[in-house]
């Protein structure tokens, strides 16, 4: 690379110079918390209380979206659901082609953000389930329960407390 080039490149690094996001107003705040912790306890409820394994870490990142984010494109139903079973069937396929391995790690990572992208699913919390579903050794059922069943629970609830504000609206689109 020239030395100017390199220079110019650099200059990417300090930023663009935008402002920094408005404030929040409280009454989203509230709703935010409310279908977070409504959505993570009934997925930790079935977990705990049924016995059905369906809390994994992702969906920590999932509540962001779909809970807080919830206009922007990435946390749609579509994207959700989407990003979760191509990320975990990615996963699972890479676990069983070449086990646990830092490879296959970020093999698995890289191939479902590539995946997801091809398929308007971009669900970024599904680079994270591509990681846990490698990680963990997950055999096919991780697709079902925790990733599809556990996702369905968080879109369920969504659908219900995004709604109950007469000033949000979820979703914007199912497809």
């Amino acid at each position: 690379m020239m030395q100017g080039g390199f220079t110019e490149y650099l200059n990417k690094f300090r930023g663009q110079g935008a402002a920094a996001p408005p404030r929040v107003k409280i009454r989203y705040i509230f709703w935010a918390w409310l279908g977070a912790f409504c959505g993570i306890f009934a997925v930790a409820f079935i977990t705990y209380r049924a016995g059905v394994p369906m809390m994994i870490g992702s969906f920590g990142a999932s509540a962001v979206l779909i809970y807080a984010a919830i206009e922007g494109p990435l946390s749609q139903p579509r994207n959700l659901i989407g990003g979760h079973i191509i990320s975990a069937a990615i996963a699972v396929t890479i676990y069983q082609t070449l086990g646990n391995t830092e490879v296959s790690i970020a093999l698995a990572v890289s191939l479902a953000i590539a995946a997801m992208l091809a398929t308007r699913t971009l669900h970024p919390p599904g680079g994270a389930t591509a990681l846990i579903g490698v990680s963990a050794k997950a055999g096919w059922t991780f697709v079902l329960y925790p990733v599809l069943g556990g996702v369905l629970v968080l879109l369920a609830v969504a659908l219900v407390v995004n709604n109950l504000a007469s000033d949000r609206h979820y979703p914007k689109n199912w497809i």
